[in-house]
């Protein structure tokens, strides 16, 4: 599976999907702790894909995303964007109404 593949099955995969720097316990740049702190608020579990430790994923995704920069949020397949756009969401009450969609609808179709 290329690198490309591999990216396509975890945006698919995974409802839910912050491309970060770090992990959520211990992420390696503040914009990715305010991705991460806005996410944990919503009180879904997420899903993480560290780019420090898988350097192709970090080369190709912004080709992929057509979005240079990290984090990425990806809901439901679809890229929502990056820090500020995930605050700006958080506070304007749509992320967590995205987020909570998204797991219901999951949850519909796995029955």
């Amino acid at each position: 599976m290329n690198t490309v593949e591999i990216i396509q099955r975890q945006i698919t995969e995974n409802p839910i999907l912050l491309y970060m720097k770090g992990s959520p316990k211990l992420p390696s740049c503040g914009f990715s702790a305010q991705a991460v702190q806005a996410l944990t608020a919503c009180g879904e579990r997420f899903a993480y894909i560290d780019i420090l430790q898988n350097p192709e994923i970090r080369a190709e995704l912004p080709k992929y995303a057509n979005w240079p920069t990290f984090p990425q949020l990806w809901i439901d397949g679809e890229l929502y964007g990056g820090c500020d756009i995930i605050l700006e969401m958080f506070q304007k009450g749509e992320l967590q109404k995205i987020i909570t969609e998204t797991i219901q609808k999951r949850k519909m179709l796995s029955h």
